[in-house]
C-alpha cells in the first residue's frame, strides 16, 4: 500500500472509530433505555447533538440538515440539532500553508497580493480566506478541511445507524431514500471543481437578472480542494429586518427570483437557503435592492418532468382537478397513492403552496415565527401517516422541501408583504416541460455539468 493511500485509510479507520464510539455508544444507550421503557426524548436528544457537536465534518452538516426538514426528526432531536454551529474551529495558519501547498504548489503565496491569515468564515467542511491576486481582484479562497473524503464515508455510514434508530422509534417515515440523496449531495459539496461548474451555471441562468450577483470563479487559483472566487462585498441579511418595507420587500423579491426562476425555467434548485449564504449588496447609490448568492456546494438538478409535477400540483389545487392532484404525486415518485394519503399530502402541500395560491398582498405565513415555519403542518401530516402506514418519501423532496421551508423562513426574517401568487405566475405562467428539457441540456452542456 503507497504512503498516501496507507494515510488515507489510516484517517478513515480513526474517523470510524470516534464517529463510531461517540454516535454508536449513544444510539446503544438510547436503545436500551427504550427497551426497558426508561427513555427521555430530550435527555436522548442532548446526547446525540453532543456526540454530533464535537464532530467538525459532515456528519454536523447532516444534522443540521436532517433538523430543518420538518417533522423529519421528533422536536426534541430537531431543537438540539438546530443548535449545533455552522462555524468549525478553523484551522491555523500552519495547517493553510501546508494546505494552499498541497493545492497550489510550495510558492502558491507567490500567486497571490495578498492573502489573509485569519479565516474570514470557518463552517463544516472548510473555511474561507479574503486574498487579493496579483491583477488586483479581491477573491473569496475556500479551502477544504483535510481528509474529508475519508470523514465523509465515515460519517456516511454512521448517519444510516442514525436513520436506523429512527425508524425504530417511528416508523412512519421510511427515511432509506432520505438517507441516500443526503449522501449524494453531500459527497458532491466535497468537489470543488464541481461547485465551481454550479457556480457558472448560476452565472448563466441569472445573467440577464441585475438584483441577485453571481460571483467568478478563478480557475487558475482553483483545484478539486480549493474554490477561488469573485469577493462580494454585503451586508447579512438580518441587518435589514428593520429597513422600511419597500426595501425589506426588494430584498425578497430578489430572493425570490433567486430561486423560482433557476428552478421553473432550468429545473435547478440552490439547496441551501441559509441566511449565511445571502448577502446584500450595497455599493450601488440608493436603498439596498439586490442579494449576493454566495454558496453553491448543494445544487439540486432535477429532471424536467419533476418541475412538471411542481407545477401540476399548483395548477390542480388551484382549479380543484383531483386527477392532476394525483398525477403530480404520480410525477413526484409515491407509492400505493388512495384517497386518504392523497389528503394527507395535501395537508402539507396546501401550506406550501397556500401563498401562491392567495391573490393578495401579504406575509408568507401570518403569525408564525420564522423558527416555527412548517412545523404545525408537518405535524398534522406525520399524525395521519401514523394512521395510514409507512410511506416512503421519495428523494427529490428531500432538498425541495428543505430550500422551500428556508426560503420561508427568511421570507419571515424580512417580515416581506408581497403578492407571492402574482411573483409565482410570472415565473411558471408560460411552463412548458419541453422547453424547459432543451434550456436545461444546453445550460449544463454549457458549463460542463452532464
Amino acid at each position: 500500500m503507497a504512503d498516501d493511500e496507507r494515510n488515507r485509510f489510516t484517517a478513515r479507520a480513526a474517523r470510524y472509530a470516534r464517529v463510531g464510539a461517540n454516535v454508536g455508544g449513544v444510539a446503544a444507550r438510547i436503545a436500551g433505555s427504550r427497551l426497558i421503557g426508561r427513555g427521555d426524548r430530550g435527555d436522548d436528544a442532548a446526547a446525540i447533538a453532543a456526540a454530533l457537536g464535537g464532530l467538525k465534518g459532515p456528519l454536523m452538516k447532516v444534522a443540521q440538515l436532517m433538523a430543518t426538514v420538518p417533522d423529519l426528526l421528533p422536536p426534541e432531536y430537531a431543537a438540539e440539532l438546530r443548535r449545533l454551529q455552522a462555524d468549525a474551529p478553523p484551522m491555523g495558519w500552519s495547517f493553510v500553508k501546508r494546505r494552499m501547498s498541497a493545492e497550489l504548489g510550495r510558492d502558491w503565496e507567490k500567486r497571490f497580493a495578498r492573502f489573509e491569515h485569519q479565516p474570514s468564515a470557518a463552517a463544516s467542511l472548510g473555511q474561507v480566506h479574503k486574498a487579493v491576486t496579483l491583477d488586483g481582484e479581491t477573491v473569496a479562497c475556500k479551502l477544504q478541511y483535510p481528509d474529508m473524503q475519508a470523514a465523509v464515508e465515515a460519517d456516511l455510514n454512521q448517519l444510516q445507524l442514525l436513520f436506523s434508530l429512527h425508524r425504530r422509534m417511528d416508523s412512519t417515515l421510511d427515511t432509506r431514500e432520505i438517507a441516500r440523496e443526503i449522501g449524494e449531495r453531500v459527497r458532491e459539496e466535497l468537489d470543488y471543481q464541481r461547485e465551481a461548474r454550479h457556480a457558472a451555471l448560476y452565472a448563466l441562468m441569472l445573467k440577464d437578472e441585475p438584483r441577485v450577483r453571481v460571483p467568478s470563479v478563478r480557475a487558475d487559483l482553483s483545484t478539486g480542494r480549493l474554490l477561488t472566487m469573485q469577493w462580494l462585498e454585503g451586508q447579512k441579511i438580518l441587518d435589514f429586518t428593520r429597513h422600511p418595507l419597500d426595501q425589506r420587500n426588494a430584498l425578497a423579491e430578489a430572493l425570490f427570483t433567486a430561486w423560482w426562476q433557476p428552478f421553473s425555467r432550468f429545473g435547478v434548485i440552490h439547496g441551501d437557503p441559509h441566511l449565511g449564504n445571502y448577502t446584500v449588496f450595497t455599493d450601488d447609490p440608493g436603498p439596498p435592492r439586490g442579494i449576493n448568492l454566495l454558496d453553491y456546494g448543494c445544487i439540486r438538478i432535477f429532471p424536467p418532468l419533476f418541475v412538471a409535477g411542481v407545477v401540476d400540483l399548483y395548477r390542480g389545487l388551484q382549479t380543484g382537478d383531483e386527477a392532476r392532484v394525483v398525477h403530480a404525486y404520480e410525477t413526484w415518485g409515491f407509492k400505493g397513492l388512495n384517497r386518504d394519503l392523497i389528503a394527507a399530502l395535501n395537508i402539507w402541500a396546501r401550506f406550501i403552496y397556500g401563498p401562491l395560491l392567495d391573490d393578495r398582498v401579504r406575509t408568507i405565513a401570518d403569525g408564525v415565527a420564522p423558527g416555527q415555519y412548517g412545523r404545525k403542518e408537518a405535524f398534522k401530516v406525520h399524525q395521519e401517516l401514523k394512521r395510514l402506514g409507512p410511506v416512503t418519501v421519495p428523494r427529490e423532496f428531500v432538498f425541495m422541501d428543505r430550500a422551500a421551508v428556508g426560503l420561508g423562513a427568511v421570507f419571515l426574517h424580512l417580515r416581506a408583504q408581497l403578492n407571492f401568487h402574482r411573483l409565482f405566475e410570472a415565473a411558471v405562467g408560460d411552463f412548458d416541460a419541453g422547453r424547459v428539457a432543451v434550456r436545461q441540456m444546453a445550460a449544463l452542456a454549457a458549463v460542463g455539468l452532464h
